[in-house]
């Protein structure tokens, strides 16, 4: 009896220290919220600016430039995309990029926790060459040349779907995330536990490493989703089909070819300059691009935001 007393009161006591630790006062309360303040400001501004130039008509634009307090309001930017032409390019690019990030996201995770999952076994015997192996494609990598020659001629990876998904499915820094809130998550005793009755590796994996690393999991997601969605480069590299072009992509090629107009005096005073660069979308249109392709990250994240912090600290503590 005395000595279950004696170990409540060290924990307790141990509490009471560590809350002292992490404790803030009043004041340094109040200067993170006025800095966090700042930043959300910093933050939002920028996105507001882009909602109200795409509510703007040309006019306003040309007469007061970017403003939150345009002249004329108008919702033509996005009824130019719902129409025929550029708004059809917009949709076909929309279901591409969506099927690529949700493709390209479950695969992320299959694999990398997987990986995590057999680095996290104390007892594998290769665990110390398949880490160091990880970890070298974190210093060295082979190039954007060697990785072009071996995805086009070797693996025929290019102008179709599964050359935005494949390529980059496995992150290292993200398996090491993985890999350490396995560990630091579940006993080592919970493996012994199933394999004792009788669980193969697949089975303890499937349905006990999954469900209780929920959080972590949701970290890599989200960072899978947004670097996914954001990918207009390897679109620009093997992507020639207008029907598999990413919607990052199509905006990218859009913006190139405004600025070679613009830059390019003798294109710009042609009749076929001025009637391609009349076909391009407007400012207002391309900002109501840029909000319509930034609206499912935008409500994607407070899915995610309650495993967030959580699984970034829990992963990083332990290595």
């Amino acid at each position: 009896m005395a000595e279950e007393l004696k170990e409540v009161r060290e924990k307790k006591g141990r509490g009471s220290y560590l809350n002292k630790l992490t404790r803030i006062s009043p004041g340094w309360n109040l200067v993170l919220l006025i800095f966090l303040l700042i930043l959300a400001v910093i933050v939002i501004v920028p996105v507001a600016l882009v909602v109200v130039v795409s509510l703007s008509t040309a006019e306003s634009i040309a007469l007061n430039g970017y403003s939150f307090l345009p002249s004329e309001w108008t919702l033509i930017a996005y009824e130019n995309l719902l129409g025929k032409g550029l708004g059809t390019q917009i949709l076909q690019s929309y279901i591409v990029t969506i099927a690529m990030t949700a493709v390209g996201t479950v695969l992320s995770l299959f694999l990398m926790s997987l990986y995590a999952y057999v680095l996290a076994q104390r007892n594998f015997p290769a665990k110390r060459f398949y880490t160091l192996i990880l970890f070298f494609t974190m210093l060295f990598s082979g190039g954007l040349v060697p990785s072009y020659i071996v995805n086009r001629q070797y693996l025929h990876l290019y102008d179709n779907f599964w050359v935005l998904v494949l390529p980059g499915l496995i992150a290292a820094y993200n398996v090491f995330i993985l890999r350490t809130f396995m560990q630091s998550t579940i006993p080592e005793a919970m493996f012994d536990a199933a394999r004792i009755d009788g669980a193969s590796d697949f089975r303890i994996y499937w349905q006990i490493v999954l469900p209780l690393c929920k959080a972590g999991l949701a970290v890599v997601a989200m960072w899978a989703i947004v670097g996914r969605w954001n990918d207009w480069f390897t679109g620009m590299l093997y992507i020639e089909n207008a029907k598999l072009v990413p919607l990052q992509t199509m905006l990218q090629k859009i913006q190139n070819n405004i600025d070679f107009i613009k830059n390019n005096s003798q294109m710009k005073n042609s009749v076929e300059g001025a009637s391609i660069l009349k076909s391009l979308p407007g400012e207002s249109t391309r900002m109501a691009i840029v909000v319509i392709s930034s609206v499912p990250i935008i409500f994607a994240y407070p899915f995610f935001q309650r495993y967030f912090i959580q699984g970034i600290t829990v992963g990083s503590v332990k290595g």
